[in-house]
């Protein structure tokens, strides 16, 4: 028995090298394949756009309320503008009696809210839009509405060159603006200079008549005048009245009666 048991051993085959580098093969090729599907399913960061912005709301009051439903980045306000900021500070100032402390907060008017994953942006954009922002009901903000949209293939960089190109547009603005005063002044100085020569050059002998006189058309009363002060003007002005009122009156009464113009009866005789 013991023979034939060494027989069996040794009509084994041996195991080769290289029979034992295959697991090790599979392996590396498992983990390349979990490398690439993490590659793959990489996080994208998301941005959502705020169209509104109650008064007293700040960047930190979104990152909290938002901050339950994702990692929030990066989040910026846009500032309402200096004009608008002036008014309702002036305002908020004369309802306090003057005094310097005046109850006025600075108001944001849109904001962009950065998600590290954009897949929870947009569950979030679309689960809170039209929803109540406070959910308690001493929040401030209980009765306000988010107002939120998904901004699709939107990064900050966009933003950024966005902003970038609102200044440099407020900017030229406000060159122009500049320009067109400067040039209103320039013409209101040339105006005076010009009417203080005129008023200095009154006296001037080399003028003639020593004054910027200029003759006038006569007007419909003055030549009527004139012609009226002729010999015998007041006389034809009269018949060429009387006449008027004639034919006028004659005209009337063919209306009313149906009798032939008076050029008609005229040429009857």
């Amino acid at each position: 028995m013991e023979a034939e048991e060494l027989e069996r051993e040794g009509s084994e085959p041996e195991p080769l090298e290289g029979t034992d580098q295959k697991p090790e093969a599979a392996e590396g090729q498992e983990e390349s394949e979990e490398a690439a599907c993490g590659a793959k399913k990489r996080v994208v960061p998301g941005i959502v756009y705020l169209g509104h912005l109650p008064p007293r709301f700040r960047p930190l009051h979104v990152r909290n309320l938002l901050s339950a439903y994702g990692e929030v980045g990066r989040v910026f306000f846009q500032p309402e503008d200096g004009f608008v900021r002036r008014k309702k500070k002036a305002a908020a100032a004369s309802a306090a009696g003057g005094k310097k402390r005046s109850r006025y907060s600075k108001d944001y008017t849109e904001g962009w809210v950065e998600f590290r994953d954009k897949r929870v942006a947009k569950r979030v954009a679309a689960s809170l839009h039209n929803t109540p922002m406070g959910a308690r009901r001493r929040s401030p903000f209980r009765y306000d509405l988010w107002n939120l949209k998904y901004l699709h293939r939107f990064t900050w960089s966009h933003l950024s060159e966005h902003l970038a190109f609102e200044r440099q547009v407020r900017r030229q603005r406000l060159r122009a603006e500049v320009a067109q005063a400067k040039r209103e002044t320039d013409f209101y100085l040339r105006s005076v200079e010009r009417g203080q020569r005129f008023l200095a050059a009154e006296g001037d002998s080399a003028r003639p008549n020593g004054s910027w006189s200029f003759a006038q058309r006569p007007t419909e009363q003055e030549l009527r005048a004139r012609k009226a002060a002729r010999p015998g003007g007041r006389e034809r002005a009269r018949l060429a009245n009387a006449q008027d009122q004639a034919r006028s009156s004659r005209g009337l009464l063919a209306k009313i009666f149906g009798a032939p113009p008076p050029s008609a009866s005229m040429e009857e005789p």
